[in-house]
């Protein structure tokens, strides 16, 4: 142990010496600037020899090094002046945000109490009432507060479940979604995109959809909804939406009735079937998303999927629809929520905790027309559906020898760019890049895509400056990790990068 302190002593000794130099430096440079007494003690020692023209010389002196003490105090009281008021100025605007952020809440609370109240009024304000002497649309009893799903309930009541069967394999159904949307829908994909977008199924139940407008992000979520013919159920996300209610709805404490979304409706029948249910959030960034889908991201994080519940209402009453539970209703496992986001000043930045549960594709160019043979639709069954991932998992494993190098480029990462991959990011890759590898692809060219667009994305919140230099180095260990020219997204992504800087 005493070998191993010396060791570590001698070894680090040079450098705290030379830091303590520098400290000693710097304020032994102060300690001599500020030196009253040894200014006075020269001049004693000059002034019987100055005479005349002498002293006039030591006087001017006098005068200039007091100037100088005058111009460094002044520039350190600027300079603190400054900071302060700089500070002050940081602390005004955030408070005006915060501020505003909350005038902006109370006037949607406002706004969504006068929807609710204009239910029962009319254009006066005046309370409506029906023949019978009842609140206009107020609840009557025998109803149910929930129309819209126990709609549903009636709908499948005396139905009995389709049985889907499927035995098609991931590569086969890319190839048959990519020639459906050519051959019947005029819609063309490149079999890469194809690719990304089934085997993101397999990692997250959010997929971003982020370009450039007019590049088919929105038709891709369309096409696949028409493709396992259930088709896409579409929310326009509004730059008013703050809050949970604009994805389950609320209840109206006027009419006694609960206000049910679209997306709420679906929600609800994917309980009902063994099909796959999309929902499209169309410029999903016009408003911030960790204000309205936070609570349904957190909700999809959890690992136990019997967790996956949310509460609609705190009490149960009669007549409510048979599959809420004490007014909780169950996410569907077979419904998937795909969002397309435009880059501009008109939206929101999508934050790291977005997009770190979330699986990006990027689709920046249009694909070419082709000739493709006339392919039907496909109704799929959920349940194969993920047993057709769970296959690829165990078929297509990532090696031992890839996850070493992911390792290795985690750690290069942290110590030059301090960022890190993080336990979600590895979790992603391991059902992400074989549900990948099944569809077609390239093991390689998986872990590729995934560390340019879920890592190196976050290089922009750093110092430019700093990295720029760093940039070099890092394509030159993927390179050295993976091959020349194996990471072509990555050394696409650093060179753009680096000549934005």
């Amino acid at each position: 142990m005493n070998v191993y302190g010396e060791f570590f002593t001698q070894f680090m000794e040079p450098f705290f010496e030379g830091l303590l130099n520098i400290i000693k430096g710097i304020g032994s440079g102060i300690g001599q600037m500020f030196n009253f007494v040894n200014y006075i003690t020269v001049i004693n020692d000059y002034k019987s020899d100055l005479t005349g023209m002498g002293l006039v010389v030591m006087i001017l002196s006098i005068i200039l090094l007091l100037g100088l003490f005058a111009v460094i105090i002044f520039l350190i009281y600027r300079g603190i002046r400054t900071y302060i008021k700089y500070r002050r100025n940081v602390k005004k605007e955030d408070r005006l945000i915060e501020e505003i952020e909350n005038l902006n809440g109370e006037i949607l609370k406002l706004k969504k109490q006068n929807a609710k109240f204009a239910e029962i009024t009319d254009e006066d304000g005046n309370v409506e009432y029906d023949e019978d002497g009842h609140i206009k649309n107020e609840l009557k009893e025998g109803e149910s507060r929930f129309f819209k799903l126990s709609s549903v309930d009636a709908k499948f009541k005396n139905t009995t479940p389709e049985e889907i069967h499927n035995d098609y394999k991931l590569d086969e159904l890319c190839e048959r979604f990519r020639n459906f949307s050519a051959s019947r829908l005029h819609l063309y994909y490149d079999i890469h995109l194809i690719r990304l977008f089934i085997a993101s199924f397999a990692s997250n139940k959010l997929i971003i959809l982020e370009g450039i407008s007019g590049t088919g992000k929105t038709s891709l979520a369309y096409a696949f909804g028409e493709f396992v013919q259930n088709e896409t159920t579409v929310a326009s996300v509004q730059p008013s939406w703050r809050d949970s209610t604009e994805i389950f709805g609320y209840f109206n404490e006027f009419t006694k009735k609960f206000n049910e979304t679209e997306i709420l409706e679906k929600m609800y029948e994917a309980q009902y079937t063994d099909e796959i249910y999309i929902t499209l959030l169309d410029e999903m960034n016009i408003s911030r998303v960790e204000y309205y889908f936070a609570e349904m991201l957190s909700i999809l994080e959890l690992p136990n999927k019997k967790d996956w519940v949310v509460e609609l209402v705190p009490n149960v009453w009669p007549h409510d629809p048979e599959k809420l539970d004490e007014g909780k209703l169950k996410i569907p496992e077979n419904m998937w929520y795909i969002g397309t986001i435009n880059n501009d000043d008109s939206t929101f930045m999508i934050t790291d905790k977005v997009y770190d549960r979330a699986m990006p594709i990027a689709i920046d160019d249009k694909c070419e027309e082709f000739e493709a043979p006339d392919t039907e639709p496909l109704k799929m069954s959920y349940k194969y559906f993920e047993e057709q991932f769970a296959k690829a998992a165990e078929e297509h494993q990532v090696s031992d020898e890839t996850l070493e190098k992911v390792a290795q480029l985690d750690r290069y990462v942290i110590d030059h760019f301090r960022l890190a991959f993080g336990n979600r990011i590895v979790k992603q890759l391991k059902e992400f890049v074989p549900a990948f590898v099944a569809c077609g692809g390239d093991e390689v060219a998986a872990i590729d895509y995934l560390i340019a667009h879920k890592i190196l994305r976050k290089f922009e919140q750093l110092n430019l400056a700093y990295i720029k230099d760093q940039i070099d180095g890092l394509i030159a260990y993927l390179e050295k990790l993976f091959g020349t020219d194996k990471t072509p997204e990555c050394k696409a992504y650093l060179l753009r990068l680096k000549k934005t800087i």
